[in-house]
């Protein structure tokens, strides 16, 4: 098994000025780093790999859905919008060699709206009619869609395993599955091991993160039902430590984090690679 970190442990956005991440993420014992495209302009793609090259690390990607990113929104300037910039995350995607492009591309993060069953099937066709294109574009490319699932508390839209599966059928494109998020599945799944068997081939990423969004292995996620889940489906893709920094006031608020999780950040990647290595590994 290969494990990565994400930047967004440390820094919103990466970017040239943080380009030291990648050494870091490698002298703390990963194999990945788990790139946060959060303004394309800030990514440098030559600099990056060359200090991917530098380091023997290799990337993955994932994108970033604000306001104004919105692949089931009523308006057509923001498909359109989202559309391109899922196109600009893909090439990035190739030019780095990361399999996927991973995140909650389906929706703007934040938006939880009650809406009518009328309002509901027109954010299913608005969706699924952004992505098609943008999963055609990926596959002519090499590139793999990863959608990802989100809690209740942040989209009123893609919560389930279930759910995540009907707008990978809805899409029809066989490079598109699931990125599955122990944190987001940890409120809204009865249980975790049977929604990730449920998934099975689907699953193209795992963002290993703990109930409360901290250190792997701290808190009350089940590991071993998780590991023995990921192993029956036979799966073979990244396992990333996605977590945030409360210093970054802009992030902190938007995942409500609104108390450090770990001594710091570095010790949240280190003790939480320690602990994975020793679940998956037994």
């Amino acid at each position: 098994m290969r494990f990565g970190a994400s930047t967004f442990i440390w820094v919103s956005p990466f970017s040239n000025q943080t380009l030291g991440l990648v050494k870091k993420v490698r002298e703390l014992g990963f194999d990945i780093i788990e790139i946060c495209v959060e303004d394309p302009v800030t990514i440098d793609v030559g600099r990056i790999q060359r200090a991917l090259a530098e380091n023997d690390l290799t990337a993955t990607v994932c994108g970033a859905f604000g306001p104004g990113r919105d692949a089931s929104s009523d308006e057509e300037n923001v498909r359109a919008n989202t559309a391109k910039y899922l196109e600009t995350c893909i090439d990035i995607a190739k030019e780095l060699g990361s399999p996927f492009v991973a995140g909650p591309m389906y929706s703007a993060t934040g938006k939880t709206n009650l809406l009518s069953p009328p309002q509901r099937s027109k954010q299913w066709s608005l969706a699924v009619e952004t992505l098609k294109p943008v999963a055609e574009y990926a596959g002519e490319r090499g590139v793999q869609l990863a959608i990802e699932p989100l809690n209740r508390f942040e989209t009123d839209f893609i919560n389930t395993v279930e759910q995540g599966l009907e707008l990978i059928e809805r899409i029809g494109a066989s490079n598109v599955g699931l990125l599955l998020d122990t944190f987001h599945m940890n409120i809204e799944e009865k249980n975790l091991a049977t929604a990730i068997r449920m998934a099975g081939s689907r699953v193209f990423h795992f963002h290993s993160c703990e109930s409360d969004r901290g250190t792997p292995g701290t808190g009350h996620i089940e590991w071993p039902e998780v590991v023995l889940a990921l192993t029956a489906i036979n799966y073979q893709g990244p396992v990333v430590i996605e977590a945030f920094t409360a210093e970054i006031t802009e992030i902190a608020r938007a995942v409500s984090l609104w108390r450090p999780l770990a001594p710091d950040q570095d010790s949240l990647a280190r003790e939480g690679l320690r602990f994975l290595q020793r679940i998956f590994n037994r």
